[in-house]
């Protein structure tokens, strides 16, 4: 098993067009780690809504073949959204539901989207195709955000801190949708 704890510090912004961003990440010298692939996340919370209500995410996601359970603390949102993260895999995403759900937390959101993960061996960009439109994630340090971000032509203004709860939900006002959940059936949108 694997673990991964430490400061998280990313931008999103949205994407027109994924493949043209996928040609500009070529070009920039980026390489493909990992191609397009279906994602399902499900967010925990005690019945009280504890959890979302300090700002803090337990999440348990399964990504192809890996599972991962992670939790990240509140974080602040300034140019940059950065946050304490701790993560590691797990080998079964039904036993780790059962041991989430013996401790008293229940799924309390899910989403999905197919990720494509790109590096240049500084830091990552993911490419998103989510039922609510394209986006994409910078993940690094941030000078290396905002030079990764200038030479793929993404303006400072274009810089999102929301997490993908609060960009569904800015979905949903704009929208009227009746979806609960991020989900591909539940927004009427064809997995891609």
């Amino acid at each position: 098993m694997s673990a991964h704890q430490g400061r998280e510090v990313e931008i999103k912004f949205r994407v027109p067009d994924a493949d043209a961003l996928e040609s500009r990440l070529r070009e920039a010298g980026f390489h493909l780690k990992t191609p397009a692939t279906f994602e399902s996340n499900t967010l925990y919370d005690n019945a009280s809504g504890d959890l979302r209500r300090a700002g803090e995410v337990l999440r348990l996601r399964v990504y192809g073949s890996r599972c991962l359970l992670t939790h990240k603390s509140r974080g602040t949102a300034e140019r940059h959204k950065t946050r304490i993260e701790h993560e590691t895999a797990v080998a079964d995403a039904g036993q780790m539901h059962a041991i989430l759900a013996d401790l008293g937390f229940q799924p309390a959101f899910r989403y999905e989207k197919l990720r494509a993960e790109w590096s240049d061996g500084t830091g990552e960009v993911v490419v998103d195709r989510t039922p609510i439109g394209e986006l994409a994630e910078i993940e690094g340090a941030p000078e290396w955000i905002d030079r990764a971000a200038k030479l793929l032509g993404v303006h400072e203004g274009e810089y999102l801190t929301a997490s993908y709860v609060e960009l569904f939900f800015q979905w949903k006002a704009r929208t009227g949708s009746p979806a609960r959940h991020m989900t591909f059936t539940e927004c009427g949108r064809p997995r891609p």
